[in-house]
């Protein structure tokens, strides 16, 4: 198995002796490169080290300040599991390439589930190079996103609660969009399709053109078309062909067989 190599930045000597005893204990294959105590010991490690650095367990309140200059001397290009006995720096903490927020005192579940999820981040990378730091809190930024459940909508003199589930395609026509649910009832929604591929969960939902948006879960076959496109059938059945262009095709099927 692969070594992970891991940068523990604690003041308090015990503190940092207890983690890197936990660490051990959760994984043998991690390799314990330096404890630092200081922000200034920090910087000057980080910029002359040339070890490479997989993981950091950083403490916010120094003994020379807060743990966060480190990041405006020197250049962090990995994750940081912050562990802290103060909860007013998290918004901070995630700014600064944090993946994981641990209150002091802290136990072994929490440790030991902070770098679960730095495996797991690392682990959905393709091939065998270590992953940058953006594609580390890209694939946070996934774990933890969270979309639409459902749209308030305009009916005659009434707002009403669809529930995105049954929404089975969304189509858009002069700047117009509509969605229609799976009982075949055409609503008007005041987003964009831009918007709503945010919003919406890929899991369900896909962009098969500029014009629509279908749910998974209303597809009922597809066929081969014209010059390397799919033809999509949906029910219910709308009254323009919903195709999959050549380019999108590969996409397209992956995201058929997720």
């Amino acid at each position: 198995m692969n070594t992970t190599n891991i940068v523990i930045i604690e003041d308090e000597v015990v503190t940092a002796r207890n983690l890197a005893h936990l660490l051990k204990e959760i994984d043998n294959n991690i390799n314990l490169v330096n404890t630092l105590d200081t922000v200034v010991n920090s910087v000057i490690w980080f910029n002359e080290n040339q070890s490479p650095v997989d993981l950091i367990f950083m403490d916010i309140r120094l003994a020379d300040g807060l743990s966060f200059d480190i990041f405006k001397a020197t250049k962090i290009n990995c994750p940081v599991i912050f562990v802290t006995a103060y909860n007013d720096y998290a918004i901070t903490a995630f700014k600064n390439n944090g993946i994981d927020y641990i209150l002091k005192p802290f136990d072994e579940e929490e440790i030991r589930n902070a770098y679960q999820k730095f495996k797991l981040l690392t682990g959905h990378t393709k091939g065998n190079q270590n992953p940058s730091i953006n594609e580390i809190l890209a694939q946070l930024g996934s774990l933890y996103k969270t979309y639409k459940k459902s749209f308030f909508v305009h009916y005659r003199d009434k707002l009403l609660p669809i529930e995105t589930i049954k929404i089975a395609w969304f189509y858009t026509a002069h700047e117009i969009v509509y969605a229609t649910t799976i009982e075949n009832s055409q609503y008007v929604i005041d987003f964009t399709m831009e918007q709503l591929e945010q919003q919406l969960s890929p899991e369900y939902f896909f962009r098969a053109n500029r014009q629509f948006i279908i749910n998974r879960n209303a597809i009922i076959e597809v066929d081969f078309y014209f010059n390397g496109r799919l033809s999509v059938k949906v029910k219910p059945n709308p009254t323009e062909h919903i195709l999959i262009s050549k380019a999108r095709v590969p996409e397209f099927k992956r995201w058929m067989n997720s």
